[in-house]
């Protein structure tokens, strides 16, 4: 074993993360749900929806048989939402087949990659594979001095020659762990508690003062800015809603209409503004009275059914204040 890898199973063997609700399992669909809700997301954020999910759809077979808007609906408020169309689609197919036994076979799911493939495997099977996520990624750049954007195809090449390189014999669970764990909690992209880190000695950042450097940021570019405008019609205590095309963005979820023949004109709303990670969406939102039977794919919800329904954070936003919505 590597001094990296003995390091840092030492490290996590007496610091590591503790407790959380999807360790100390070897069900795959857990572990699998786990990693998937975790993609881009803090465990802080994805605890409670991890824990709503599991109650709802407590086993794969639940999640097959469920509607598309009952799960875009648990996940709203997470982001990201082809995550969520994907879990769905591979929760059928697992259904139907099994789960895969191994990280190949895993990786062939709906949205997952190489990284998560290998992390469920590891974490269900005990499988020896490599994970680089993103937080594993600036750990190995910092502590072997490798430079550039890890989004860059030679940099994330070299960045997985390193971690097959490190990858143990042994203890292959622990140091997987310890690997997330410490780009979580202590190789943190600002501040990182370097005086705390169980691999500071060989860090090549830390040693040439260059963790601020390391690893390069994406390379800055203007994002393009899209303009919509939301027609918003409300009465007797519902909304009208339509359900985006998916694939797409939002796709599946329930916005307000962008457009609604017919309406009429009472007021304009404070402009919103929502990022995603290729352009920035700049919303106007227009109260209007509609037609009974507007000429949309739309239909009524009353506010509490809204609610309970998948919405993006800014619709979500706007069903939650009742006085700019006239309800």
């Amino acid at each position: 074993m590597s001094r990296f890898a003995t390091l840092l199973v030492a490290w996590q063997r007496r610091h590591g993360r503790r407790g959380l609700p999807w360790q100390g399992t070897r069900d795959p669909y857990r572990i699998w749900l786990s990693e998937i809700m975790l993609q881009q997301t803090q465990v802080s954020a994805v605890i409670p929806y991890y824990e709503r999910f599991l109650a709802k759809f407590p086993s794969v077979e639940r999640l097959a048989g469920a509607d598309e808007d009952e799960v875009l609906a648990l996940w709203s408020g997470l982001g990201y939402y082809a995550r969520a169309r994907n879990l769905h689609a591979a929760a059928r197919t697992i259904a139907r087949e099994g789960f895969p036994g191994d990280a190949s076979s895993i990786e062939k799911l709906p949205g997952v990659g190489r990284s998560t493939a290998a992390a469920i495997a590891v974490f269900a099977y005990g499988e020896r594979a490599a994970i680089l996520d993103g937080n594993v990624k600036r750990v190995l750049a910092r502590c072997y001095g490798i430079d550039g954007w890890p989004g860059e195809k030679a940099v994330e090449a070299e960045l997985w020659r390193r971690a097959e390189r490190l990858l143990p014999r042994r203890d292959v669970e622990t140091y997987t762990q310890a690997l997330m764990d410490l780009g979580a909690t202590l190789c943190t992209r600002t501040k990182p508690a370097c005086e705390r880190c169980p691999v500071a000695r060989l860090c090549a950042s830390r040693k040439n003062g260059l963790w601020s450097k390391i690893p390069a940021p994406r390379p800055r570019k203007r994002l393009p800015t899209k303009r919509v405008t939301w027609f918003i019609a409300a009465r007797q205590g519902s909304v009208l809603l339509e359900k985006r095309p998916s694939p797409g963005v939002w796709g599946g979820l329930w916005c307000f209409p962008e457009k609604l023949v017919g309406c009429k004109l009472r007021e304009r709303l404070p402009t919103l503004e929502h990022g995603f990670t290729h352009f920035r969406l700049v919303i106007s939102p227009v109260l209007c009275e509609a037609p009974a039977k507007p000429a949309c794919n739309g239909r009524w919800f009353t506010l509490a059914e809204a609610r309970a329904a998948g919405l993006p954070a800014p619709v979500r936003r706007l069903v939650e204040s009742r006085k700019q919505l006239g309800c």
